[in-house]
C-alpha cells in the first residue's frame, strides 16, 4: 500500500547500498542514509506511542516537520502586515526601526482599513502646539519622603530567569541611558539589574523573593536591606499578572542554580514555590496595612501594587478599604489579560482575566467615584508598543504606561514563540549561555534607549498635533473609534465615566458593575458578596 511506500523504498535502497558498499566503500554514505531511514521506519512500526507513525511509517515524520515550522511559515509568508498574532509585523517593524534609530516613515498611505470596525485615531487641532521637550514625566508618591519622577513609558515586570542575564543587563543599561525605570519582576533584584545603575521598581510577589524568610514568609530585615538601596525607586506588590492571574508557579529544583538562589534568597537546588496568593495578608485592609508597612521599612519610598482585574467585588473591596481606613497606595499598575512575556497555561493566557482597557476603566472610575484619583497614580500595561498606544491608554485614565514585549523587540526578539523552551534564537528569553552570550549588551542597551526616546518623540508630535502640551491632558474625547462602517464614537461616548464623589452619595451611578457589587463589597474580606453567595447556594448560577 502507498502508506508503506516510503518505508519499503528505504529498506530496498538500504539493502542495495549495503551490496554496493561491499565492492566500493564510497557507497557507505548511502548505507548510512537509507539504513537510518529503514531503521526509523522499522521503529515506527513496532512502537506503540503514536498510531500515526505505525500506520504511516516514515511519512508521519514529514507531517511533524511541516507542523513544527508552521508558525514561522505563517508569520513570514501568510499573515498580513497588520495581523496581530500576538503582535503584527507592522508593530514589530516599528519597534525595530525606532530601536535602531532608522527611518520609520511609511509611503503611500495606511495599511489599516479606516472604514473597518474598531479603527481608531486621535483628532488633531487647527492650532497645533509647539513643544520642545519630549521627556514627559509623572511624580509618584508626592506625599512620601522619597517621591519618584517617572517617565510616562517604562519597562514592565520581567524577571531574571524568565529573561537572560544579558537581556537584563541591556534593559537596565537602556533605562539608565534614557532616564526611565526598569521593573525587576517578581524574581527580585539580580546582580545584572545592578551593573548599570538604571532606576529599579522592585516587584514583590507571593514568593517574597529577595525578602524571603527561611520559612517562605516575609522578612522585614531582608526587605529593608534591598529596599533602601538608592537604585530602588519604588516598591510594587504583585497581586496578579495578566499572563496567568490567580496562578502560582514552581521552579523545579534542577533550575534553582546558585545564581538564581542568591537572587531570590532561596536554597540552591531545592524546589522554589511561588504561591497563588500572599501569606502576609488575606483581606483588603490587610493589603493596605502591608503597603504602609513596606513604605515605612523602605524609608518612605512610593509603594503600590499591580493587579490584573478579575472578580470586580475584590477590587471594590480594596477601594472600600482605602475609603474607610485612609491608608492609600501611592500607585496602582493595572495589568491587562493580553499581557505576558513568558510561559502560561493555555487556558489562562486565552481566557482568564479582564483585558486592560476594561480593567483600567474600572480602576480609574472607582478612584474618581471615591474622590481619590488625584492621590493615587495609575500605570497600565498590556500590548503597548507605539506612541498612539500610550496616548489611547492615558486617555482612558492611566498616568503612565509600561511595556514588556515592546522592549523585548528592542532587544532583538523576533516573536519566535519559543520563550518557554529555553531555545530563544535571539538570546532574550533563555538561560542557555551559548545563546544569551551572543546578545551584545552595549548595542542592545543603546537600542532600548533609542526605542524609548523615539517613541516619546512620536508621542510629543501626537499631542502637539492635538493642540496639547502634555500627555496627561489627553482625554477620552480626543480618541475616536469606528463602531460600524457608518458610525464613529469617541471614547468619552463609548465608556461610562464617573464624576468625583459619585460613589460617596446615596444614589448609585448608572454603571452595571457598581450597581451590582459596590454595596455588598467588603473591606474585610476578598470573599464573594452575600448576594453572589446566596445565588450560588440556591444553584441559580
Amino acid at each position: 500500500m502507498m502508506r508503506y511506500a516510503a518505508y519499503a523504498a528505504s529498506v530496498v535502497l538500504a539493502i542495495l547500498a549495503i551490496g554496493l558498499a561491499l565492492f566500493d566503500p564510497r557507497w557507505m554514505w548511502a548505507v548510512v542514509v537509507f539504513g537510518g531511514l529503514a531503521a526509523l521506519g522499522t521503529w515506527d512500526l513496532v512502537q506503540t506511542r503514536s498510531t500515526l507513525r505505525r500506520v504511516y511509517p516514515l511519512l508521519a515524520h514529514f507531517r511533524y516537520g511541516l507542523e513544527s515550522i508552521g508558525p514561522e511559515m505563517r508569520q513570514y509568508f501568510i499573515e498580513s502586515d497588520t495581523a496581530e498574532t500576538p503582535f503584527s509585523r507592522q508593530q514589530r517593524a516599528l519597534v525595530y526601526q525606532r530601536a535602531k534609530s532608522v527611518n520609520d516613515t511609511r509611503p503611500f498611505g495606511t495599511l489599516h482599513d479606516v472604514y473597518g470596525v474598531d479603527y481608531e485615531w486621535i483628532n488633531h487641532s487647527m492650532a497645533p502646539t509647539p513643544h520642545d521637550t519630549h521627556d514627559f514625566r509623572v511624580t509618584i508618591g508626592e506625599r512620601t519622603a522619597q517621591p519618584y519622577s517617572a517617565s510616562v513609558f517604562n519597562i514592565s515586570a520581567m524577571s531574571f530567569g524568565s529573561l537572560s542575564a544579558n537581556a537584563i543587563r541591556a534593559l537596565n543599561k537602556g533605562a539608565k541611558l534614557g532616564g526611565f525605570y526598569h521593573d525587576t519582576g517578581e524574581g527580585s533584584i539580580s546582580p545584572y539589574h545592578r551593573e548599570h545603575g538604571g532606576d529599579l521598581v522592585w516587584e514583590i510577589g507571593s514568593g517574597y523573593f529577595g525578602c524571603r524568610a527561611d520559612d517562605g514568609g516575609f522578612s522585614e530585615e531582608r526587605f529593608a536591606a534591598n529596599a533602601n538601596d538608592p537604585q530602588v525607586k519604588m516598591i510594587e506588590i504583585k497581586l496578579s499578572q495578566g499572563a496567568k492571574p490567580g496562578h502560582g508557579g514552581v521552579l523545579p529544583a534542577p533550575k534553582v542554580t546558585p545564581e538564581i538562589a542568591v537572587t531570590r534568597g532561596v536554597p540552591e537546588w531545592v524546589e522554589c514555590v511561588s504561591p497563588a496568593r500572599h501569606s502576609e495578608f488575606d483581606t483588603p485592609r490587610g493589603l493596605l496595612a502591608f503597603v504602609s508597612r513596606l513604605r515605612e521599612l523602605s524609608g518612605g519610598k512610593p509603594v503600590g501594587f499591580k493587579l490584573a482585574i478579575g472578580h470586580p467585588w475584590e477590587w471594590l473591596g480594596i477601594a472600600k478599604a482605602m475609603h474607610e481606613t485612609g491608608e492609600l497606595p501611592d500607585f496602582i499598575v493595572v495589568d491587562g489579560a493580553e499581557g505576558g512575556t513568558g510561559a502560561s497555561p493555555a487556558e489562562f493566557i486565552d481566557h482568564v482575566g479582564v483585558p486592560m482597557h476594561e480593567a483600567l476603566m474600572l480602576v480609574h472610575n472607582t478612584l474618581v467615584g471615591l474622590d481619590l484619583r488625584d492621590r493615587i497614580k495609575l500605570g497600565a500595561a498590556g500590548r503597548i508598543t507605539s506612541a498612539f498606544d500610550i496616548a489611547r491608554t492615558m486617555a482612558m485614565g492611566a498616568d503612565w504606561c509600561n511595556a514588556g514585549r515592546g522592549y523585548m523587540f528592542a532587544l532583538g526578539c523576533i516573536q519566535s514563540l519559543s520563550c518557554h523552551t529555553d531555545t530563544c534564537p535571539t538570546g532574550v528569553a533563555t538561560q542557555d549561555p551559548k545563546r544569551w552570550r551572543a546578545l551584545d549588551v552595549p548595542d542592545k542597551g543603546a537600542r532600548v534607549r533609542n526605542y524609548h526616546h523615539n517613541t516619546l518623540l512620536a508621542l510629543r508630535d501626537l499631542i502637539c498635533a492635538a493642540g496639547l502640551e502634555h500627555p496627561s491632558q489627553i482625554g477620552p474625547e480626543h480618541i475616536l473609534r469606528r463602531v460600524n462602517p457608518t458610525e464613529v464614537r469617541s471614547l468619552a461616548a463609548l465608556y461610562r465615566f464617573l464624576q468625583p464623589g459619585d460613589l460617596l452619595g446615596d444614589a448609585m451611578p448608572e454603571h452595571a458593575v457598581f450597581r451590582s457589587f459596590w454595596a455588598s463589597a467588603r473591606s474585610d474580606s476578598f470573599a464573594p458578596p452575600d448576594q453572589v453567595r446566596r445565588m450560588r447556594e440556591s444553584k441559580s448560577i
